[in-house]
């Protein structure tokens, strides 16, 4: 296995260090003792004692007399051993001459200079080693993106620069967004062939801002662009232009536009662009200085004194209220292109281009699963087929059957299916719950129809109850309103028929808050209340810091107080309009319980079937798709 550079110089420089005391013990002057060395020591007057009594038979004196290695007889086994001993240098004449007139061999060994020498470069070539190996590191590394040696560029663009973009994504691999896709189109066509437009006085549009809701193809047309323009292509995170450093998102701006005008005409897109684009000043005490500071250099390059001829800026962002007004104003995003989810005939064409790589049963109909999904964005779509084909892998089939496509739809949308509930008190109370809400949603007329009533649990909910909602249906009458409390509140008023306040349960806690949330919107913002034609509330929901945090509500307490009551009576006039149904309707609730228990599942056709066999089901517009 081939090792990295960065492995070996890491590995490299502990290995240094241990060498390095290692050599330091070798070559120390106190090693210089070779193999007369001993490793048990004596003491001066145990020496004396020794020598006195004639055992010592020979010694070495090393280190200048400080030092001894001493041959003597151990009176316990009579066996010859050698000993360390030392000594004080001053006491060396003495016993030089003690030992000669004793007859005893002595030699004295004059202290060695090489350890010294060898200590000096030890010292010397270690740091130079270390220094080396740490060079080669951060030379490595300066080569990585953000690694040590990128501290110098931190000031340079971290934008990705295709000369031509091979993204892979063209205009014929975007569908459900026929109407933006069309804006774009006028964007290459202006950088492939200018003399078209310019022959009558039209002029290239500085930026345009992709706005829509997360999951629709906003990034997706970014690349489709990239890949059909043929132009030079800069794309970039609007988070990558602010950092911790102050000045460095302003630098990074520049850099990014002076490539760009080195390379006009060409193309840069900016994701995200709300993490830099966001309203100056806003928040409590003033906004962030250096992220405004980003702002006004990217003001000042998109439209300045000096102008950017020849670079088309694209944007994308989900939140464009946050947007400060300079950016978004003509000049700098000359166009504002709305990317919605896709309506029916969209659906079809997203899905017909992600089945493209995936086997699907002759029988399976994308123009079904296009009815089904309602809602969904292109990425939901694309997860839904996704989610599809893994479960039919797991189940070992060789196509995508409609079976899998339903299972897959069930978990995209409430989540991983749970263990079966056993036969019991809990499950039945469940059925009753979820056949509450089937049965009133039937039985109202401008309440969507029932697709499925199930018992499997799926994500946190014990049973679920589906409708199909009329796509064509862009608004919504205040009759259709208080159909869908009603209908929300069938759950909990099926409860209180059957088992009695006291057994009330929990699971009517989600229903309650739709009913309070729907409720409140008829109030204060559609005016269908006894208040009035008024709006009492902005459209948005969101608080931004210093556009809606610090503003009160423009409404007296009396006024909050009315709206309080309101809410309170429109709850419970579809609380009403719910227990009258499930008390006029309970023999055929008590045969829906029975077979949702014991199948489990109830598809909307069957139920409204068994529904007409005990009382009128109301015709209601069905919704029929135009392909």
């Amino acid at each position: 296995m081939k090792l990295s550079w960065r492995l070996i110089v890491l590995w490299s420089i502990p290995i240094l260090v241990i060498g390095f005391f290692l050599w330091q013990g070798t070559f120390s002057p106190t090693a210089g003792m070779g193999n007369n060395s001993a490793n048990t020591k004596m003491t001066y007057g145990r020496f004396l004692e020794y020598l006195d009594s004639g055992r010592v038979t020979n010694v070495d004196l090393y280190e200048g007399g400080s030092t001894a290695i001493v041959e003597a007889v151990d009176p316990l086994d009579r066996t010859l051993n050698r000993w360390r001993v030392d000594l004080l240098p001053a006491n060396t004449p003495e016993l030089t001459t003690k030992l000669r007139d004793a007859g005893i061999s002595f030699d004295s060994h004059p202290p060695r200079n090489d350890g010294a020498l060898w200590g000096f470069l030890g010292n010397l070539i270690f740091p130079v080693l270390l220094i080396g190996a740490l060079f080669l590191l951060f030379r490595r590394s300066s080569n990585m993106p953000g690694g040590p040696g990128q501290a110098m560029n931190f000031g340079k663009s971290r934008a990705r620069f295709q000369m031509e973009a091979k993204t892979g994504v063209v205009f014929d691999d975007v569908a459900g967004i026929d109407e933006a896709k069309e804006e774009l189109q006028e964007i290459v066509t202006f950088l492939k062939q200018p003399e078209r437009f310019t022959a009558v006085g039209a002029r290239i549009p500085k930026g345009v801002l992709l706005v829509g809701p997360p999951g629709v193809g906003k990034t997706l047309l970014a690349k489709a662009i990239a890949g059909e323009a043929g132009v030079p292509f800069f794309s970039i995170s609007g988070s990558e232009f602010v950092e911790m450093f102050v000045g460095v998102g302003a630098s990074r701006v520049r850099d990014l536009f002076k490539k760009a005008k080195e390379n006009a005409p060409c193309l840069i897109f900016i994701d995200e662009i709300d993490a830099v684009g966001r309203q100056r000043g806003a928040g409590i005490g003033g906004g962030n200085d250096e992220r405004e500071q980003t702002l006004n250099q990217l003001l000042t390059e998109m439209d300045g004194f000096e102008g950017n001829t020849g670079i088309i800026v694209i944007a994308a962002t989900n939140r464009p209220d946050v947007l400060d007004s300079a950016l978004m104003r003509p000049g700098r995003f000359d166009r504002q292109v709305i990317v919605d989810g896709p309506d029916f005939k969209g659906r079809i064409g997203i899905l017909e281009v992600h089945a493209r790589n995936k086997k699907i049963a002759p029988d399976v109909s994308l123009e079904s699963i296009a009815r089904r999904t309602p809602g969904f964005t292109g990425a939901d779509l694309s997860n839904l087929l996704n989610e599809a084909a893994i479960l039919t892998a797991r189940r070992r089939k060789e196509a995508i059957t409609l079976l899998e496509i339903d299972d897959a739809v069930d978990r995209v949308v409430a989540g991983m299916e749970g263990t079966p509930l056993v036969d019991s008190k809990s499950k039945r109370l469940i059925a009753y719950h979820e056949v509450g809400h089937a049965m009133v949603g039937t039985l109202l007329k401008d309440h969507d129809p029932v697709q499925k009533v199930t018992l499997v649990p799926r994500g946190q909910a014990r049973g679920l109850t589906w409708f199909t909602p009329n796509e064509e249906q862009g608004l919504i009458t205040r009759s259709q309103l208080m159909a869908r409390i009603a209908g929300a509140m069938g759950g909990r008023a099926a409860e209180e028929e059957i088992f009695g306040n006291d057994e009330v349960t929990t699971g009517a806690g989600g229903d309650l808050q739709q009913v309070t949330n729907m409720a409140r919107q008829m109030v204060t913002r559609f005016g269908m209340s006894d208040l009035g034609p008024l709006s009492l509330e902005s459209q948005s929901g969101e608080v931004f810091l210093g556009g809606g945090l610090m503003s009160r509500a423009e409404y007296s307490e009396e006024i909050a107080s009315s709206i309080d009551a309101q809410v309170k009576a429109l709850a419970e006039h579809g609380h009403n309009i719910a227990r009258k149904i499930i008390q006029e309707n309970r023999e055929a609730i008590d045969r829906l319980v029975d077979l949702l228990i014991e199948r489990e599942t109830i598809n909307g056709e069957e139920f409204r079937q068994i529904v007409a066999e005990y009382t009128q089901v109301p015709e209601k517009e069905q919704f029929v798709p135009q392909v």
